[in-house]
């Protein structure tokens, strides 16, 4: 296999101006023999816990990705919100390069000056004063259930440990964040549910409040719902929820994990609805594409956590902390996000024309920023796989909804590109339902 040359980009900012200057990589020995095995009938050994598409890849460029049998897929998953600069974006991996050279771990038992730089950054840029650094969005949410609780005892209120969680939502795949989610198709079998969470319809205001006892210690909720459907309660929802918490000393908790780091179009989404939390976990695209995880605190929330209550031996190593930092370099110049909102605006606009011209297919458009929710007519798998078909990748969720992800450095053109391929789709699903029918 040759080597490749990483992504070329032209992205100009006030700090950057960078294009076509990826070092050039090799693709280690042991990547070369896994995509031979992959073209034998081989058993895998991976734990079959995945519903995996019939489809492998080898490298990507930008929105690009490359497959193993050389086909080229326009990519609106970006790995499920995480790769937000994209493929072998050239600033990242090039942080990612310089800091393996040096030192890729170092155990918390010692002081992380570039781990304080990057908490520093992130409290400056949200209303956060502390930082707890993990691997994932569900250890991010663990630290943040353990937040609200500690919260409560450390002011001498130990049997409020209860939170406020809404249908639909998605937080983790851990015991307690599978029972904060509350999706029963994600509990089965696990035996008992991880005790300390009320369900509620979401944006319902009188259950919310009927849900509140003495035993409460916080409201948990994702602004905008990815997992379950693309759905988000109305801004005057979030603001009740701000004044239920301060009307009964719980702590306010946002999961943006997947709506953080500049998928709805601000740097967080908190931002845009103009309601602030008191603890909110990050991931996703915090790295970029390497697996790090946040959990953002006012100082008064986190009152409990003194040393011991909580800890990770990877969270915010070295490389972690690498990659969030060169993300951060990108998303923190403020045309960054300028470009995000146009880029949804364009493509809001151009899915909403062909939802007019293809009702049998597509219902609805939600969203935003680029997280955005294609309602299907037919079953939404239908509709994932013929979008593959016309190689565009994207990823389903709940409410019959097809999530469009694209990373956020997608370019016009790239949009245009997208919007073509689900025309396409649709023309032929109409067709196909129109055959059906007749038939029928």
């Amino acid at each position: 296999m040759p080597p490749f040359r990483a992504a070329r980009f032209v992205f100009r900012t006030g700090k950057f101006s960078v294009e076509d200057k990826a070092p050039r990589i090799e693709p280690p020995v042991i990547h070369q023999v896994a995509i031979i095995a992959m073209g034998h009938a081989s058993p895998s050994h991976l734990l079959p816990v995945f519903a995996r598409a019939d489809l492998a890849f080898e490298r990507g460029e930008g929105a690009w990705l490359f497959a193993t049998n050389g086909e080229r897929y326009l990519d609106f998953t970006s790995g499920v919100a995480v790769n937000a600069l994209g493929h072998a974006h050239p600033h990242l991996v090039a942080a990612i390069q310089a800091q393996a050279s040096k030192l890729i771990h170092m155990s918390n038992l010692f002081k992380s000056p570039d781990g304080e730089r990057i908490a520093a950054r992130l409290c400056e840029a949200s209303f956060a004063d502390e930082v707890f650094f993990a691997n994932s969005g569900a250890e991010a949410m663990e630290c943040a259930i353990k937040i609200t609780r500690k919260y409560q005892a450390a002011n001498g209120r130990p049997e409020r440990y209860r939170i406020v969680t809404f249908e639909g939502a998605f937080h983790g795949r851990t015991l307690a964040t599978l029972a904060a989610g509350g999706q029963e198709k994600y509990l089965e079998g696990f035996g008992p549910k991880v005790e300390g969470f009320d369900q509620v319809p979401l944006g319902d205001l009188e259950a919310t409040k009927k849900a509140i006892g003495p035993n409460t210690a916080g409201i948990l909720i994702e602004p905008l719902q990815g997992e379950g459907g693309v759905r988000e309660p109305a801004h005057a929802f979030f603001r009740a929820l701000r004044q239920l918490c301060d009307d009964n000393d719980l702590l306010l908790v946002f999961d943006e994990v997947q709506t953080g780091m500049g998928r709805t179009g601000e740097l967080f989404a908190y931002q845009r609805i103009g309601v602030t939390p008191d603890v909110m976990a990050l991931a996703k695209a915090l790295g970029g594409g390497f697996p790090i995880g946040a959990c953002l605190s006012t100082k008064d929330a986190a009152i409990g956590m003194t040393a011991g209550t909580h800890g990770s031996t990877f969270g915010g190593n070295p490389l972690a902390i690498a990659a969030a930092s060169a993300v951060l370099d990108l998303m923190l110049d403020s045309s960054f996000m300028e470009r995000v909102r146009r880029s949804s605006l364009l493509l809001k606009q151009k899915l909403a024309s062909i939802v007019d011209r293809h009702p049998d297919v597509l219902a609805e458009v939600r969203g935003e920023g680029l997280l955005i929710g294609l309602k299907a007519v037919g079953p939404s798998p239908e509709l994932v796989a013929a979008f593959r078909d016309e190689k565009l990748l994207t990823v389903g969720a709940g409410e019959n909804v097809v999530r469009l992800l694209p990373p956020l450095i997608i370019s016009e053109a790239e949009i245009e590109d997208g919007v073509s391929r689900i025309e396409k789709a649709c023309v032929k699903l109409s067709a196909a339902h129109a055959k059906r029918k007749a038939v029928g």
